[in-house]
């Protein structure tokens, strides 16, 4: 394409390296989508001559038919997808091809391709996530009683339930979403008609492209138009944050599958075996999705240090912009799909919860409370007498609820048989009936409240 300036071709090496045809072939039916716009507008403007116009138009949908049904050929000396697109659609119309490339440059060409492309996979990201989001509910609403350990340091601090459990991945999950919103707000501007760097001298109009193409509008500046990645490092850090959430998620049915702990039992679908101890049960997929947060992490590392020095406007070092973004889109979306998949098939095993939550004096913090507020004792104190009581349990053998009153009454007389009412893991989830609290009255206020937010969205 610059054979006029040059009196040798590339070296084979170079031809290589040169190359982005192998991973930007997936930007096809944007860079189609694109040139559709680009060509709409240039026959309206009177820039081509619209016999021209509808020639290319048509030759595009001809060229889109055949990469559908064949796939995208890779040639290395066509370098990019803009290249292989223009080639074969002067294969279907001959010369009148050239005139697509009028007022326009693979700079701009590639930023809007490359938005596009970006905007939808916030689009499939944020509806994936939706679909978790719903799974969690209907799981947080069927175990909206189930008592289970609440942890710190991943050791029994006070009763939950497993509905207020899940609820709280659900509230990541809307933040995740949410990011993915704004981001997507702030990409939503075209740099088509930036052409290679400074705009161009043709009367095009850049407002109807973006329009075309669903843009809010066009982007204000043609250097920051052909230089900017923002928005993929944007859906990267997006994308980073909701891989760290469904790690935790993974990490936790992990934990919850294995033999101590007993907490849940996955579905065949989402478990492995061993190739030589038959008795194996391995959580692989939630292993898996643990896995593929570092990864993710690492896409997002990669193109940040890409993009740290680069002089505006364009440099080639931004061809590499892609591959990261196609591996997180790709990984993030496993692991969405994966994860849901867990959730709605787990079995839970809320006995075993139960029994947990009972045995590790949980519920101590409930004397302490109480003793505030019936024996009117300051907080520090009564979390002194708790923890001699708590050792008296102990050194029993016998939950808290357990202990004799006479017992109780020797770690401090102001104790009385109504510390009873505070003792169960029952009666202390059900305490808990503050704003965002456990208590499963609570719980299926959030569910509801959920329920309706998800519900008014797709009206």
């Amino acid at each position: 394409m610059w054979g006029g300036r040059f009196a040798e071709g590339p070296s084979a090496v170079m031809r290589e390296i040169n190359a982005s045809i192998p991973f930007d072939k997936r930007l096809w039916k944007q860079d189609i989508a694109g040139s559709q716009a680009h060509v709409a507008m240039l026959g309206k403007q009177g820039i081509v001559a619209p016999e021209d116009a509808q020639a290319i138009s048509q030759g595009l949908d001809a060229v889109a038919a055949d990469f559908e049904r064949d796939g995208v050929p890779v040639d290395y000396a066509l370098e990019d997808i803009h290249m292989v697109t223009e080639s074969a659609l002067a294969e279907k119309i001959g010369p009148t091809a050239g005139r697509l490339h009028t007022a326009r440059s693979r700079n701009d060409q590639v930023a809007t391709d490359f938005r596009l492309w970006t905007r939808e996979a916030m689009d499939e990201a944020a509806a994936g996530l939706k679909a978790l989001q719903a799974a969690l509910l209907a799981r947080a609403e069927e175990h909206a009683d189930s008592v289970m350990p609440g942890f710190t340091h991943l050791q029994s601090a006070q009763p939950v339930t497993l509905g207020h459990h899940l609820m709280a991945y659900y509230e990541m999950f809307a933040r995740d979403r949410a990011r993915l919103a704004d981001a997507r707000a702030r990409l939503n501007l075209c740099p088509l008609g930036a052409a290679a760097l400074a705009g161009t001298g043709f009367p095009i109009d850049r407002e109807a492209t973006a329009s075309s193409l669903g843009f809010d509008g066009p982007t204000r500046n043609s250097l920051d138009s052909v230089s900017d990645r923002d928005f993929a490092l944007e859906y990267l850090t997006a994308a980073v944050q909701a891989s760290l959430h469904l790690s935790r998620l993974a990490e936790e049915f992990v934990i919850w599958a294995s033999q101590p702990f007993g907490f849940v039992k996955l579905s065949d679908q989402w478990s492995t075996g061993s190739s030589i101890m038959p008795q194996k049960r391995n959580p692989d997929a939630a292993e898996l999705v643990r896995g593929h947060a570092g990864r993710i992490m690492g896409c997002m590392t990669s193109l940040m240090v890409t993009m740290k020095g680069l002089p505006l406007a364009y440099s080639k070092d931004m061809q590499d912009d892609k591959p990261p973004v196609f591996e997180a889109h790709d990984l993030l979306g496993l692991s969405i799909a994966a994860m849901t998949g867990m959730v709605e098939s787990a079995s839970f095993r809320t006995d075993r919860m139960r029994g947990l939550a009972e045995s590790g004096f949980a519920t101590a913090t409930d004397l302490a409370d109480w003793l505030v507020r019936e024996g009117g004792v300051p907080f520090r104190e009564a979390h002194h007498i708790t923890g001699r009581a708590v050792a008296r349990a102990e050194a029993d053998g016998v939950r808290l609820d357990q202990l004799p009153i006479e017992a109780l009454r020797e770690v401090d007389a102001r104790i009385d048989e109504r510390v009873y009412d505070v003792l169960s893991v029952d009666a202390s989830v059900a305490s808990r009936m503050s704003f965002g609290g456990t208590a499963p009255a609570r719980v299926r206020e959030a569910v509801a409240t959920a329920r309706k937010a998800l519900e008014e969205e797709d009206q």
